[in-house]
């Protein structure tokens, strides 16, 4: 590292000099670091490419643009801070270090951010990196292209252009993370909901391996989406603009234009139910097997968990817990068959929450299918390496939210002290929480371990912020491999 006149940290890449801030207790920062080029013209819907070299010193200190994304509708946004930063350099990386110093080769995290692959950017206030540099953990996170962009299913483009893209930001990673005073070799990737997907399928593609040595999957497993769904919502844009469902005819369109069918078609679109979405694929080129099969043989070691209350987030602002109470039995009933459970299961979890009313019981069956079930049967499966599991079960002081998706993360980062972290967390969420979560993903990171024993199949999980959970006897859930929670709900 060098430092120019000013005191400011700088690090040389291998397309360039940069130049940070000084952070929060003498760490260094640098943001906006572009790892590939453009996604403008023809790389609009192309695999991304090396950057441009650059001459002289680059300037780090601000967060670059992010990439190209409509806002959540308003009762999301109220909850979900989102920052647009305009500009075509989007595909950039972040870095928080506390030595930024070739010879260091301290520990380093990787933050995938998450939002439906549709929403999203590294710029979100409550991803800020610096109490993991603060406790000796470089800390990067990356913006990639997400929507039509990322994940648009063309004839004639790359599948999974957004995931492409979090395997350059690893590359990039890879090759310049030691100016930063990081270790290529201990490299950990963590993410949260589409950030965790993501990783069950970094997991699974060829191009990936190597380059991060443990991972966190936060609320998201595994999970490509069938080819047909995908494509749909290329094909429901195309009549909208109406042209030619291509990457072509796509890349001769405005990109404000682009943008605005995008929104139309995700109003429309209900993935929760089914329908169509945009989403990884698998794909001869990128992910060539189910990446859940995949996470199952990998010897990378995993740190995998969930809210108690995912689904609070997903049906609380728009009013439709509401409306499966009032729907009674016959929501429950709805969700017992999407969620592929027995009538068994339904007793079982009636049992386990005595005080639960119809939308209770349902979103907890709809949290099984898309989350609990997956994650413990992968952690169960492996035989590799270890699996640690955790349930975050703290509820928030915002009214409705309970232990709601997305609610952990201001503790991971602790950054409970972001005024934009209050919007999911409320006021006087607990600092003492955020400093042991935090802890546990640090002590993961640098140690390979969180501080509780590896999943033997059977247990309960560790558990943030609520009492330790019993478990079901000994073969009792087995069948269908869904925790149930024995806790009364708020």
């Amino acid at each position: 590292m060098s430092a120019a006149a000013g005191g400011r940290p700088r690090a040389r890449t291998a397309y360039g000099v940069v130049e940070g801030r000084t952070g929060t207790g003498g760490t260094a920062v640098f943001r906006g670091i572009p790892y590939a080029a453009q996604p403008v013209g023809a790389l609009r819907f192309a695999a991304p490419a090396p950057p441009e070299a650059w001459d002289g010193v680059r300037d780090a200190g601000a967060y670059g643009p992010t990439a190209p994304k409509v806002p959540y509708p308003p009762k999301f946004a109220a909850l979900l801070t989102d920052p647009e930063i305009a500009g075509d350099d989007c595909l950039n990386v972040n870095v928080w270090t506390p030595d930024p110093s070739p010879g260091a080769r301290l520990p380093v995290m990787v933050w995938i951010h998450g939002g439906a692959l549709t929403r999203g950017s590294s710029a979100v206030p409550v991803y800020d990196g610096s109490a993991f540099a603060r406790d000796g953990v470089v800390l990067v996170s990356f913006n990639y292209r997400l929507g039509v962009l990322g994940y648009g299913l063309f004839p004639d483009a790359p599948a999974n252009r957004g995931l492409l893209d979090q395997i350059a930001a690893l590359e990039w990673v890879r090759d310049n993370i030691e100016a930063f005073g990081g270790d290529p070799a201990r490299v950990t990737v963590f993410g949260e909901s589409a950030g965790a997907i993501s990783i069950g399928s970094l997991l699974a593609a060829p191009r990936a391996a190597g380059l991060f040595a443990r991972a966190i999957l936060q609320s998201g497993a595994p999970e490509t989406l069938p080819r047909d769904r995908v494509r749909a919502m290329v094909r429901r844009m195309a009549s909208l603009l109406k042209t030619d469902a291509t990457a072509a005819a796509f890349g001769a369109t405005g990109l404000p234009t682009l943008l605005t069918a995008q929104a139309a078609v995700l109003r429309r679109s209900s993935p929760l139910a089914g329908g169509p979405a945009f989403g990884l694929v698998t794909d001869p080129d990128t992910v060539p097997g189910d990446p859940l099969d995949a996470a199952c043989r990998s010897g990378v070691p995993l740190l995998l968990g969930w809210t108690t209350e995912e689904y609070r987030l997903w049906l609380a602002p728009t009013g439709a817990m509401r409306v499966l109470d009032q729907m009674g039995p016959l929501a429950v009933e709805l969700a017992r068959f999407r969620s592929g459970k027995d009538r068994a299961a339904v007793r079982a979890l009636r049992a386990a929450l005595p005080g639960a009313g119809p939308a209770d019981l349902a979103g907890q069956l709809l949290t099984d299918r898309l989350l609990r079930d997956p994650l413990r049967r992968l952690a169960g499966a492996r035989r590799a390496a270890p699996s640690f599991l955790y349930e975050f079960a703290w509820s928030s002081g915002v009214p409705g939210l309970g232990a709601c998706h997305a609610l952990e993360l201001g503790f991971v980062f602790d950054t409970l002290d972001v005024p934009e972290a209050s919007r999911l967390a409320g006021p006087d969420a607990p600092q003492a929480l955020a400093e042991e979560m935090h802890a546990a993903w640090v002590r993961f990171a640098v140690h390979g371990e969180p501080g509780w024993a590896p999943w033997n199949g059977n247990g309960p999980p560790k558990v943030f912020g609520g009492p330790e959970r019993e478990d079901l006897e000994p073969g009792e859930e087995e069948a269908d491999a869904s925790p149930v929670t024995r806790r009364v709900l708020p």
